[in-house]
């Protein structure tokens, strides 16, 4: 990028990367949307949080449209150490800090603890937004493959093991979404929880814990990272992005308090006063476990569609992995280039994610692509892998 501005050293570097949003592609109107990682719009929440809103107004008049907003922005942040200390992981108002989205938490922690000279453990492949965010900040990675059962930590522990004895930097971070990844869907086994865990304690790393689906499980939850953590190792995201409504951008995060206060120094006020007070009066209003069930019944109900129309229409060289909970399925095809393969799928009037935007290096996404099971309806889940299969078998 060529420009006349002095923009610092880091801001420099950060631009030999791809500018961010290069996956977003533009897509012809009225296709299937098999690449949106939003909630289903019957499930996002208009008409309560319009009455909550006409209430919230109402009772306090012009409060929550000032910098400092709504009384009722403390009792946000106590229902979110409340659903933390229910999932196991006990956190003090002091050691929260409520964002603007799971991304700004991202950013921040990066911010605080990243520099060219630091190392982040990472997914392969990963969420392609937290992927732009640590390469604004440094260019030294590590990648550890996903199988079915998530990170393979005794892949992470090779590679960590092989560093400390050349004496090559060990990462500072290792950034995970643990449980229904993005884009695999897949879910960290306890037993590799446990054992990533010790591994951070051993090699001196911290975890960021991104669990923006986990509450979006088909069957039984897994354990938080955080609260299997004993060490404070685990900085822990979360998000009302995926069970509320994205366009709130209210997410948070949680750590030790020293971290926490420091994070706070670089949010300054950015956060958005109006959108919490109205999110935290229309929680006032809802059971949120029954808010949950609702949720997850409709999500499981689409997966197994997906899955029964890949089953049926999808070559048999195709893998994918079954997922137990979130957004995404994760495919192969062995042998076809599916970012080559978007323009056909434009075509025949559907879209999907081409994996190589989920990759450090692109080259190992190739044949892969992510399809989202929670925006559209099921019947076009079932016609736009239909219209898939369709495409594979013509080319």
């Amino acid at each position: 990028m060529k420009s006349n501005f002095p923009y610092s050293k880091e801001v420099q570097l950060a631009f030999k990367h791809e500018p961010p949003g290069g996956w977003m592609a533009k897509f012809p109107q009225g296709a299937i949307r098999l690449n949106s990682g939003y909630p289903d719009p019957r499930l996002v929440p208009s008409e309560e949080i319009k009455g909550a809103t006409a209430r919230l107004l109402e009772e306090e008049k012009d409060l929550p449209l000032h910098y400092i907003g709504s009384p009722r922005i403390p009792q946000l942040e106590k229902f979110i150490c409340q659903r933390m200390a229910e999932r196991g992981a006990p956190t003090a108002n002091e050691e929260l800090l409520v964002t603007s989205g799971a991304c700004q938490a991202i950013d921040l922690v990066a911010r605080v603890l990243l520099d060219q000279e630091a190392v982040v453990a990472i997914e392969s492949p990963t969420y392609m937004e937290a992927l732009e965010i640590f390469q604004n900040y440094t260019d030294k990675y590590i990648s550890i493959p996903i199988d079915e059962n998530g990170m393979k930590t005794e892949k992470l522990e090779e590679i960590l093991a092989e560093r400390k004895r050349k004496g090559e930097a060990l990462p500072r971070i290792l950034y995970t979404i643990p449980t229904f990844q993005n884009p695999t869907g897949t879910t960290l086994s306890l037993e590799r929880r446990k054992h990533l865990l010790k591994l951070a304690e051993q090699f001196d790393f911290l975890i960021v814990e991104d669990d923006a689906y986990g509450e979006l499980g088909f069957a039984e939850k897994p354990q938080l990272l955080k609260a299997l953590d004993a060490g404070e190792r685990v900085i822990y995201i979360g998000s009302f992005s995926k069970v509320v409504a994205p366009g709130m951008r209210i997410g948070w995060v949680t750590g030790p308090k020293e971290l926490i206060e420091v994070l706070g120094w670089f949010k300054k006020d950015l956060g958005h006063p109006f959108a919490q007070s109205t999110l935290s009066a229309y929680l006032e209003t809802i059971d949120f476990d029954s808010h949950l069930n609702k949720l997850v019944s409709v999500y499981e109900a689409k997966a197994r569609v997906m899955v029964e129309a890949l089953e049926e229409f999808m070559p048999k060289s195709a893998a994918w992995f079954m997922p137990s909970g979130g957004y995404f399925l994760w495919l192969q095809i062995p042998g076809v280039d599916t970012a080559d393969l978007l323009s056909k799928a434009h075509e025949a009037g559907f879209v999907y994610v081409p994996g190589r935007f989920f990759f450090l290096d692109q080259q190992e996404g190739l044949e892969f692509l992510r399809l989202s099971f929670s925006y559209t309806s099921e019947e076009n889940i079932r016609e736009g892998i239909r219209l898939l299969g369709q495409i594979l078998d013509a080319n």
